[in-house]
Formats: structure tokens, C-alpha cells, sequence
């Protein structure tokens, strides 16, 4: 495929007819009602189609761009208008003749702050064909997850590294004042770089593997979508494969990662791990970590291996029951049983460099459902555990309290007289949804906990109340109040 080149001109016309049009995320929604929006987000367009039918020239974008529609000339020539059409058909932004079809993906994609445009390739349900190797993939879940899971607090540098697109790039010139985006395809830089021009947005663009581009130099900030997917050593499409085995790519960014970043710099990343028999996770990536590093390992999926194998063909066109589709996928089967691969791990990273003698690595699984973001609660994990480090010799002097937001689950079986507790569980509400359970010694430990007395007083009147032993119960309390502090049942006040 031919690297698509844009002018400022171009770029500023098309702008233009966007604005002029009201093709961004709100006048999208607006045009369509909730439920179509919602129905082609599931990958079902026909509500789309009949929505857009009374909604003029913004309908024919919707139906150009988003739908992958044929229009008629007539009606591309006017929406696209200050636009030539025989510009957009000699950029590549259209194709066909007389009934033409969008030859880019460029849709609006928003926050709560406004609205941008992306530019990427079409995807393989529009083309109706595999994917080319040199793909740009648009905005999917996986971008759409990391862009959630990262910290959004203001930064002066930030390095978007594998830019593709350009949207995590797009959601940091929020928060830091400089962005330098990285990818080692030239054509995912030239979209990209549409991408921010379109936007009017100033993004240093430099092309490279890995970290080579930005040698020597720090950041506040990292993120990442890696190509992550896990298997042979192999490179069928840049967007996804390395060209190194199994999950040898995520090792690499997490080792390589913290050293690009200024002391107490944050990097945040998506990342997959395997499943290896005899082996667990969390020591699995804990020893990609290198020292004087911060590290929060989130698994968010475990993939079943000819799952895994069968999504990753589908996203990319292939159909598993083809000839083409079966051999590909025995191979990787079989190199997932030569590896004793029992599952595909899958979720976020969150790393801080840090000049503390002994970081903080925890490794969590969170499979279940949440609402909140995980990029805020990222930072507030961070904080805690600074705060840990800083007070963690003198815990039984500082005074917590229960944040509004937890919440003390009691479950309860019949007995012999009456309702026996067999379950007592916190819940926060609130980001991730932690739960812990508790005993009801913990529980009136945690009832007291009102931000007026130190902790040491409320273990003393604890032991004195319920005839426990002071010193015992306050050694088996405090690695409970670290794990409290750390996951936000408890805060210092």
C-alpha cells in the first residue's frame, strides 16, 4: 500500500467540512439517537442506516465513514465540499467511481472535554479481505481500555511509544505539555501525523524501534499499546506481532521502560503474559522488572489458548475454517503446547521509577466487572504506596478513617439460634470494586477507625474489650492495615 500524504491545505479544508457538517463525536450521536449509536457499537448498523437517511450531508459521512457505505458522487462532492473530490480521490481518502466508498477510516472520537478526529485504515469487515502487513488499526477496545487505564494528572513530557494512529497521543495533549509519539511503521506515522494535523495539534512524530528513536532522553510519562499479541516469532502485521516469541515483547517494554523515565516518572502500558505450566504469573512478570522500579500488575482476562488464536485471526480477516486459516492457526497451537502454554494473560501495567531501596510489586487479578476507570485509581494506588513508604514505621501513630465510599457486606445462614454470620466482606463502590473479606474482630477495628484516635489507642482498646493479647493482635493488624491502605479501605487523615 501507497503511504498516504496530506497537505496543510487539504487538511484544513477537510476540517473545514467536518466542522461545517458537525461530523464530530456529539453531532454523531445526535444525528443518530442513542440507540443506533449504540447498536453500531455492538456491530450492528442497521438502526445507523436508517437514522442517517434524514440527516443530510452529516449522513452522508456517517454513512461513508463509519458505515462503509457506497454514496453517490453527487452526495460525497457536497458533504467533503470545500474539499475537492478529485483531492480526496487522488489523497486516498476516497475510492471508486460514480458510487464511492471511503478509502481511510476517519471518525470522530471525544472525551468530556470535546472531540477529535482519528485517521486509520479500514478494518477487514469494511474491506471484505484480510488486512495488509503494513495495517494502521483504528480505535478498538484495546486502545479504548488503555486510554481508561492511564493517569491523567498534569505532566511536562510525554512519550506515546507505538503511536499507530495517534489516539493515545491525542487524550495526553490534555495533560502534558509535550508529546513525542514513536512507531516503527512509516504508514502509521503518516496517519498519525494526519491524525494531529487534522486536530491542529503539535506532536513530535519520530519513527524507530522500540526506544531507539528516543535515546537518552527522559519523560514524565510513558504509555504504550505494544504489539502484544503472544506466539511464534513471526511479524504477519506490524499493528500486533514483534517478531519476538511468546510475550517476549511485554517483557521487553517493561524492562526497557523504566529507564526513559524521570525520577518518579509513571509509564502505563497493556501488556500479555503466558500461562505456563509449573509456573505462576506474578513471578513470571515480576522478573521482567528491572530495579528501582514501582510496579502494579492488573489482570484484567486469561485466554484459552485456541481462543486466543481464534479471535487474533478473526481481527485480522481470516477466516479459522479456510485452508489458510487452519494451517495458521495449527501452527501457533502448536506452539503453544511445545511451550506448555496453559492460557494467554492479558491486562494493565502501571510502573514508577523510584530511588526507594525496596519498590512495591504487586500483582492483582481484577476479572471482575467494573464501571470506574482505571486510570485514576492508578494514581491514587501510587500515592498510597508512597504514603506506605513514608509512614510505614510509624502506622501506629497516624489516625485512619473509612472512606463514605466502602461498604461492609454481611452474609448470614440459618442456625441453631437464629442467623449465624458466615461472611463478613468490604466493598469499595467505587474504582475497581476491591473486596476484602474480614472477621468481626477486623470489622470493630475498622468501626472505630473515625480519623480522631491513632491506630496504636484503637488496638488497645480493641485487646482491653474483646481479652485479646495487645501485641499479638497489633503484629497480625498491621500487614492488614498496609493491604487497607493500599487498596482505599482505609485512608490517613
Amino acid at each position: 500500500m501507497s503511504i498516504p500524504r496530506f497537505s496543510d491545505d487539504f487538511l484544513a479544508r477537510l476540517r473545514e467540512a467536518f466542522q461545517r457538517t458537525g461530523y464530530d463525536a456529539d453531532g454523531v450521536v445526535d444525528a443518530l439517537g442513542g440507540a443506533a449509536h449504540a447498536a453500531l457499537g455492538r456491530g450492528e448498523p442497521e438502526l445507523a442506516f436508517r437514522a442517517s437517511a434524514d440527516a443530510g450531508e452529516l449522513g452522508t459521512l456517517i454513512r461513508l465513514f463509519l458505515l462503509g457505505s457506497a454514496e453517490p458522487e453527487a452526495a460525497v462532492r457536497a458533504a467533503l465540499a470545500p474539499v475537492a473530490l478529485d483531492d480526496a480521490l487522488a489523497a486516498g481518502l476516497v475510492r471508486g467511481r460514480e458510487q464511492l466508498r471511503a478509502g481511510l477510516d476517519v471518525r470522530p472520537h471525544g472525551d468530556e472535554q470535546g472531540s477529535w478526529w482519528v485517521v486509520s485504515d479500514l478494518d477487514s469487515d469494511v474491506l471484505g479481505a484480510e488486512v495488509p502487513p503494513d495495517h494502521v488499526l483504528g480505535v478498538g477496545h484495546a486502545s479504548l481500555s488503555l486510554i481508561r487505564a492511564t493517569t491523567r494528572r498534569p505532566v511536562g513530557s510525554l512519550l506515546d511509544l507505538g503511536t499507530g494512529n495517534g489516539v493515545q497521543a491525542l487524550h495526553a495533549t490534555r495533560h502534558a505539555q509535550r508529546v513525542t509519539a514513536t512507531d516503527v511503521s512509516e504508514r502509521a506515522l503518516a496517519l498519525a501525523d494526519a491524525t494531529f494535523r487534522l486536530n491542529e495539534l503539535d506532536v513530535e512524530l519520530v519513527r524507530g524501534e522500540w526506544f531507539a528513536p528516543v535515546a537518552r532522553r527522559r519523560f514524565d510519562q510513558i504509555v504504550c499499546n505494544p504489539p502484544f499479541v503472544v506466539g511464534p516469532p513471526r511479524v504477519d502485521y506490524t499493528y500486533r506481532d514483534s517478531g519476538l516469541g511468546g510475550d517476549d515483547a511485554s517483557a521487553l517494554v517493561i524492562r526497557q521502560l523504566p529507564g526513559f523515565l524521570t525520577e518518579g516518572g509513571t509509564g502505563q502500558l497493556l501488556a500479555s503474559w503466558l500461562h505456563v505450566d509449573g509456573e505462576d504469573w506474578a513471578d513470571r512478570v515480576s522478573r521482567w522488572l528491572p530495579g528501582g522500579t514501582d510496579a502494579w500488575f492488573v489482570q484484567r482476562d486469561v485466554a484459552d489458548p485456541g481462543l486466543y488464536v481464534g479471535t487474533w485471526l478473526r481481527d485480522a480477516g481470516i477466516d479459522p475454517r479456510s485452508d489458510r486459516g487452519r494451517a495458521k492457526a495449527a501452527d501457533w497451537l502448536d506452539w503453544f503446547a511445545e511451550n506448555k502454554v496453559q492460557g494467554v494473560g492479558f491486562g494493565f501495567v502501571t510502573l514508577r521509577r523510584t530511588d526507594a531501596a525496596h519498590p512495591t510489586v504487586v500483582c492483582e487479578d481484577l476479572r471482575q466487572a467494573y464501571d470506574d476507570p482505571l486510570g485514576p485509581e492508578a494514581g491514587r494506588w501510587l500515592d498510597r504506596v508512597a504514603w506506605l513508604r513514608q509512614h510505614g514505621h510509624d502506622l501506629l501513630d497516624a489516625r485512619f478513617q473509612v472512606p463514605p465510599t466502602v461498604l461492609l457486606e454481611r452474609v448470614s445462614a440459618p442456625g441453631d439460634e437464629g442467623w449465624d454470620t458466615t461472611v463478613l466482606r468490604l466493598h469499595r463502590s467505587d474504582g475497581p470494586g476491591w473486596q476484602h473479606e474480614v472477621d468481626e474482630t477486623v470489622a470493630a477495628l475498622l468501626a472505630g477507625c473515625r480519623g480522631a484516635l491513632p491506630l496504636s489507642d484503637l488496638l488497645s482498646l480493641l485487646a482491653a474489650g474483646h481479652g485479646l493479647d495487645e501485641e499479638a493482635l497489633t503484629e497480625a493488624a498491621l500487614p492488614l492495615v498496609r493491604e487497607l491502605v493500599r487498596h482505599g479501605f482505609l485512608e490517613a487523615v
